[in-house]
């Protein structure tokens, strides 16, 4: 109980962090959060979750009064997203899950050296008709994936979103919205297995990640450039492909 003490500080530089690349942080709570001690399934992910969700809801707040979100892909790519999730979780036990993994690795390592790299993709080229038809394809398929996968696909929307042609900060401030959707809809179906959640924890961890949150997209939003933000973000997604990969495929 008392390694608990180390979560709103751990979760506050998780949500900083997280909230400038347009990320829940799900992947690390919830992990976090078992090894400090909590039951994974009834404590570890439900928490993880709501972190997830305020973190991702609190930046995306911010991002949408700087005007930041492009609407015409956050929109769609949300309600296809959070609709083809289930269908993902459908088909969970008929289909093999890690080459899909590694298949996932490989294009967010790949993503994150193209970010690195510097290579822009072209700007400007999608109109708002494409963009709708992009959120709508990319959404249903990340949702498809996510249900698969058993994630929120935050890692995945950035990238994508940027190889489609938006500027880093505006396809991170996207992603917030994003994930705040599909976050909110898995909350809500792991909300009934947290049958004794620690309010104390819970409470501490929310205020810390709120915190966090808002610190991090206000930085983004007002000081740090789209070449920062890449940057940051291509790094973050080299130790996400290298999770993915060691946890998931070769000790999985």
């Amino acid at each position: 109980m008392h390694s608990l003490y180390w979560a709103p500080p751990l979760f506050f530089v998780i949500a900083l962090v997280f909230s400038m690349l347009g990320m829940g942080g799900s992947q690390l709570y919830i992990p976090v959060l078992f090894w400090l001690g909590m039951d994974f399934k009834t404590e570890a992910i439900p928490l993880g979750m709501l972190l997830n969700v305020v973190n991702s809801g609190s930046a995306a707040i911010t991002y949408a009064r700087k005007g930041l979100i492009a609407w015409s892909v956050a929109v769609p790519f949300a309600v296809t997203m959070i609709g083809f999730a289930p269908v993902g979780v459908w088909l969970n036990v008929r289909l093999p899950v890690k080459p899909l993994l590694a298949f996932f690795a490989l294009f967010t390592a790949t993503a994150a050296v193209l970010m690195l790299s510097g290579w822009k993709p072209r700007r400007g080229s999608l109109s708002p008709r494409e963009r709708t038809a992009l959120g709508l394809a990319a959404g249903g398929g990340l949702g498809l994936i996510a249900g698969l996968i058993g994630r929120g696909g935050g890692s995945f929307v950035v990238p994508l979103l940027y190889m489609a042609g938006l500027e880093a900060r505006n396809a991170a401030a996207t992603s917030a919205f994003v994930v705040t959707c599909s976050g909110l809809s898995s909350f809500v179906s792991h909300l009934t297995t947290a049958a004794h959640p620690q309010w104390g924890v819970w409470i501490a961890t929310v205020m810390a990640v709120l915190l966090g949150s808002q610190i991090g997209s206000r930085l983004m939003a007002e000081r740090l450039k789209s070449s920062a933000v890449r940057r940051l973000f291509g790094g973050v997604l080299l130790g996400v492909a290298a999770l993915i990969l060691i946890k998931d495929v070769w000790l999985g």
